[in-house]
């Protein structure tokens, strides 16, 4: 998740802990459920993984409505047989099972082929799919589905503003399962619930030739029925897969290290904001391919408009709210790596996203860190920055800490380590996880390995636990 609207290029220079507290207002609304979390499991055994995602959509006039079929293919990689699947329908997580207005979750799944559908859970998020046989390891089987897409009427990663909607977290994805069980937590909105493997996608868009349409992944049109067009997108490894739709004006460029970054904005948006936004994006995916390994998607479309609240990141496609400052821009490209390329279960662990997308950001921009780790203040002495979003969405009005004192404390690391030792951490560490999925306890055994100091007094006066 990004920083809130207010961010700017102009604010951003300043003190960054003071600037990031605003994040508490973009908490309001979140529910304060709680679920039993299981610890996130070796890569080897999270499954189903190398799942490939075949999807044909069509669009109503005007993109608020899309229907169509979607199958997806995957293999077990678990020792035991696997006798079922969960899809996340994480478009529901606002909604839950509908409301008086709309009796219907936003997201609904029906006519499933390839196994038995089961009555839906976690407040409409996640279907229980029984195999028809259970799955040994390392075959692959597939399930097929209806799947029907109703874009809410809030201004939200998965909702509209006037005449552009945006489908971030839209499409059903396959729920991870590992040694601790299926990953079922409930959705929040202060942050994300999001955990998944990387995926193939093969996406068919049928929408009117009016909408512009972004999305994850190398995207190409043609021409469809008479008014209609196409857009065909394919994304390799990526963790999800989003797009929005609307009347967009368009511009594209590539970045020195050969990155195609494509614009899209509402009229109405910051010329100066959009031209800062573009500027910057620029930049940091080509530095932050230097520093964590290259970006491997080809293509990274940013998607502006002047009401979005702050920005959402997703593989190869930001949303950002600007203004005349511009945006989070950086922290969200940053996410490409923290998080797209380099997982995490976001539920379990915020700060693994968060926390490191903002350290990156506060070292593109230079901002001074020495003494911002005093300034933090925690709510009490449990409190922790590797706490989950469980917690977190008990203590709403502290869940900044992710952005504030998350980087201080990185930043401290890197003046323990030294700032060469610190790159060289994160380059290997970028490598040795790209495309899997890392944990707390990861990130420590990697940085303990790059020195002889014992980071234990370290780990416990940043709470990092």
């Amino acid at each position: 998740m990004s920083l809130p609207a207010a961010w700017s290029p102009g604010s951003r220079r300043r003190l960054f802990v003071v600037l990031l507290v605003l994040l508490v207002a973009f908490a309001a609304g979140v529910s304060d459920a709680d679920a039993q979390h299981a610890s996130t499991a070796s890569k080897s055994a999270a499954t189903p993984d190398r799942a490939r995602y075949d999807v044909t959509l069509r669009a109503d006039a005007d993109g608020g409505h899309w229907t169509g079929r979607q199958r997806v293919s995957f293999r077990n990689a678990s020792a035991r047989p696997l006798r079922e699947v969960y899809l996340r329908l994480w478009g529901n997580g606002e909604d839950g099972c509908g409301t008086p207005g709309a009796p219907l979750p936003p997201v609904t799944v029906t006519h499933v082929e390839g196994g038995t559908p089961g009555p839906l859970s976690v407040d409409c998020t996640a279907l229980r799919i029984s195999l028809p046989r259970p799955l040994a390891r390392g075959a692959r089987t597939s399930v097929a589905f209806d799947v029907s897409l109703t874009v809410p009427g809030r201004n939200a990663r998965f909702g509209r503003e006037g005449a552009f909607r945006f489908l971030g977290n839209a499409l059903p994805v396959l729920a991870v399962h590992d040694a601790g069980g299926w990953h079922l937590d409930p959705y929040v909105a202060l942050g994300e619930s999001f955990y998944s493997l990387t995926s193939d996608f093969r996406v068919r868009l049928d929408h009117p030739s009016a909408l512009k349409v972004p999305a994850t992944g190398l995207t190409r049109t043609r021409p469809g029925r008479p008014g209609r067009t196409v857009t065909l997108s394919v994304a390799d490894r990526v963790r999800d897969f989003a797009w929005a739709a609307g009347p967009f004006r368009t511009a594209a460029q590539t970045t020195p290290g050969g990155v195609r970054v494509r614009s899209y904005w509402a009229p109405g948006t910051s010329a100066e904001g959009v031209r800062l936004n573009r500027t910057d994006a620029v930049a940091a995916v080509d530095r932050f391919g230097r520093e964590f390994g290259r970006y491997p998607y080809g293509e990274l479309d940013l998607v502006m408009t002047p009401g979005f609240g702050g920005g959402m990141e997703y593989p190869g496609l930001v949303l950002l709210g600007t203004t005349e400052e511009g945006s989070a821009v950086v922290h969200e490209v940053a996410h490409q790596w923290w998080y797209g390329i380099v997982g995490n279960d976001e539920y379990a662990a915020p700060w693994l996203d968060e926390s490191f997308a903002q350290y990156a950001n506060a070292r593109f921009y230079g901002w001074e860190t020495r003494e911002c780790w005093s300034d933090v203040s925690w709510p009490d002495d449990d409190a922790a920055l590797t706490a989950s979003m469980a917690y977190w969405s008990r203590h709403r009005g502290e869940y900044h800490l992710v952005y504030t004192a998350g980087p201080c404390a990185l930043a401290d690391l890197e003046r323990t380590l030294g700032a060469a030792t610190m790159a060289r951490l994160l380059e290997w560490y970028a490598h040795e996880h790209r495309y899997g999925v890392s944990t707390t306890a990861d990130f420590k055994k990697a940085a303990q390995a790059m020195t002889d100091v014992d980071l234990t007094p370290f780990w416990k006066a940043h709470r990092i636990r």
